[in-house]
């Protein structure tokens, strides 16, 4: 594309071959010409950005969407993370403790979650658990088991609320360039209807699911098995049974159709981790530990692991100089069905070996 002082060049030149006379550089000609020359750039910047987005493979934002919807696919749409608090009594009391719906818990980070249904420590007890979700979508309200520690407004008689295990089903919107993978992947594999393509985008169309397994005949002929994995790692019987009563509308006749969950795969992690000249260890293993926990998400359904991965990962966070991996001792490999969850974690001071 032409910049806008080739286009005024050009001008000046045209003007001078057909009249003989120049344009001098502060003259108002020579001002007229920068103005048209700003207007005819301007039309080629605009026709530039159209030719973009007439095709998937360049368009971005709302064009890439109705690049999307022509293939019958949409952008999928942030989800909350959900889980379950557990609130603590300082000691059991003889009546029931109620902890109202819309308590609001927080981490040291700020990140808030609210219960979604009303709670009741009995009499005599000193816990309770209680569902409750983010309330920013997105995989900021994603939180380590234990982290959840503070209460808005405590509930009368409720002295500390804490997460045993993880949220980590919150998924952000999704962005161009994996709307734009499954715009293209539609093209090179058509969905008859019948195949495993046609399986997987319907399946990945939905919210909250991160990625999928097809298993034809399965349970024998005329049979389909679909292994979903949300963002987290294992779906919610929710997402399970929306999946399940999608498919049992558009499947194929006589085929059973059935909406598994993957089976967990547990990968204890251990690492010796040297951190760089001048960084605080305690600072680098927070990163370490934060890369491999958000490493072991739903999308590594169906692929090995491999130990070269995680040195990789490990060896590429910030501040990290050297680094050893003990734990895992042999790579996973590949089932269509499987998915690798992290188990145990611990990095320990390389420099001290």
């Amino acid at each position: 594309m032409m910049t806008l002082e080739e286009i005024y060049q050009r001008l000046a030149a045209e003007f001078q071959e057909r009249t003989g006379l120049a344009a001098a550089g502060s003259s108002e000609l020579a001002v007229r010409f920068y103005a048209v020359a700003a207007e005819l750039y301007s039309l080629y910047v605009q026709a530039e950005w159209t030719r973009r987005q007439c095709f998937p493979q360049t368009a971005v934002g709302e064009d890439l969407d109705n690049h999307a919807w022509l293939r019958g696919i949409d952008r999928r749409q942030a989800v909350k993370a959900t889980g379950a608090v557990t609130f603590f009594l300082d000691e059991a009391r003889e009546d029931d403790v109620h902890i109202p719906e819309g308590t609001v818990c927080m981490t040291a980070g700020g990140t808030r979650f609210i219960t979604l249904e009303p709670g009741t420590v009995k009499a005599q007890s000193v816990q309770t658990d209680v569902p409750v979700e983010a309330v920013e979508p997105g995989t900021s309200g994603n939180a380590a088991a234990n982290t959840i520690l503070y209460m808005a407004v405590p509930p009368a008689g409720v002295a500390a609320c804490s997460n045993a295990e993880p949220l980590v089903n919150g998924q952000d919107t999704e962005d161009d360039e994996s709307l734009r993978a499954r715009v293209l992947e539609s093209y090179r594999r058509l969905a008859n209807g019948a195949n495993n393509a046609f399986y997987e985008q319907a399946a990945m169309a939905f919210d909250g699911v991160a990625a999928v397994s097809v298993l034809p005949k399965a349970r024998g002929v005329g049979t389909v098995d679909l292994v979903a994995a949300s963002p987290g790692g294992r779906p919610e019987e929710e997402l399970i049974r929306a999946l399940q009563e999608y498919f049992d509308r558009v499947r194929e006749i006589a085929v059973s159709v059935k909406v598994k969950a993957p089976v967990e795969k547990t990968v204890d992690v251990a690492a010796s981790v040297t951190a760089e000249k001048g960084r605080e260890f305690g600072e680098v293993s927070a990163l370490v530990e934060e890369a491999v926990r958000g490493w072991f998400t739903g999308e590594r359904l169906g692929r090995s692991l491999t130990r070269a991965e995680l040195i990789a990962l490990i060896y590429n966070v910030d501040g990290v100089a050297n680094v050893t991996l003990s734990k895992p001792t042999a790579d996973l490999a590949a089932e269509r069905s499987t998915l690798p969850v992290l188990g145990t974690l611990s990095v320990a001071n390389g420099a001290s070996d």
